[in-house]
């Protein structure tokens, strides 16, 4: 795991991975499992890897997190950054604070928790878990009545917060004036598109934003490199070509369950097998099982061209 301290510009050079993470029967941690799926990322070129939702950390005990965070930075390859997510609640965030201090981490990620906040009551709680665990922290929004626009602004100015995942869903992903507000405040640097492939196109062209989370990209690694690669020297055509064939996965995540939905398709892909979710989840439902497999098969057999392509320079 790389744990030198973070710049700027590693946001804008690689598409920040969120994997699901694997599980036995049990529900203990596999830890061949998971270093097999991220390996897999790795091959790709995609350099930082972003345990949060996909991995389903809202429902992971505290008393696992110390061996999470080992089995994650034990995994990665010295290159790697890794970013665990704490929270959602202000005493989970504090425990898990208290465990990061002990680490080698540089930053970790808020998950969001909707409603019991306010702006000025997260200001002062993250501002405590950063005195807690030492680091600077990467904040997820979700919705505009998290953290205005200004407090969030200040938040990342002074240091409290590294980055910005920004995955507010609009009809209309140019249509948006939060994140233009925002935009004026903080740099584009340091802004993630946090939604996966369908708003991260326009966020790069349009909006400057560094890069994008991705979950599907867990199975075509080398394909989603190669589309960040493409929309930022504005090669447009060959971006739209590599975004279509994110876009069946993507729909299945978005109409049945974006974490579900991704933690099945890896194990059908066969590149991991993630085996069952951690409670309070569960599998995605088995009528949409068969179009999952289908769709995950389709989007690693795209995978394999850019990954023979790049074996071949």
């Amino acid at each position: 795991m790389k744990t030198s301290p973070i710049l700027d510009s590693e946001f804008a050079a690689t598409v920040m991975a969120v994997p699901p993470l694997a599980r036995r029967a049990d529900y203990s941690l596999d830890a061949a499992e998971n270093r097999k799926l991220i390996q897999h990322i790795e091959a790709g070129g995609v350099r930082t890897l972003l345990y949060g939702g996909n991995a389903n950390l809202y429902h992971v005990a505290v008393s696992e997190y110390r061996e999470l965070l080992d089995l994650l930075a034990d995994s990665a390859g010295p290159d790697t950054r890794v970013i665990p997510a704490i929270g959602a609640d202000y005493g989970k965030m504090l425990d898990q604070a208290r465990i990061l201090a002990q680490t080698s981490y540089r930053t970790a990620m808020v998950l969001p928790l909707a409603g019991f906040t306010t702006s000025e009551g997260v200001e002062t709680g993250l501002t405590r878990i950063v005195d807690t665990a030492g680091i600077p922290l990467t904040l997820y929004i979700k919705s505009e009545n998290y953290v205005d626009v200004d407090t969030l602004a200040r938040l990342v100015n002074n240091g409290t917060l590294i980055a910005v995942k920004y995955a507010i869903v609009r009809e209309n992903p140019a249509d948006d004036a939060y994140l233009r507000r925002l935009l004026e405040s903080v740099p584009a640097a340091k802004v993630v598109s946090g939604m996966g492939e369908r708003p991260a196109l326009v966020h790069v062209r349009d909006f400057g934003l560094a890069a994008w989370t991705t979950g599907s990209g867990c199975i075509a690694s080398h394909a989603v490199t190669a589309l960040l690669h493409a929309a930022k020297a504005g090669r447009m055509e060959d971006a739209q070509r590599i975004y279509d064939a994110f876009m069946p996965l993507e729909t299945l995540r978005d109409d049945i369950s974006l974490i579900r939905v991704l933690h099945d398709a890896v194990t059908y892909s066969k590149i991991a097998d993630m085996g069952p979710m951690l409670p309070l989840l569960s599998s995605s439902p088995q009528e949409h099982h068969a179009s999952i497999e289908q769709a995950a098969q389709a989007l690693l057999a795209f995978e394999r061209q850019f990954a023979q392509a790049s074996t071949a320079r």
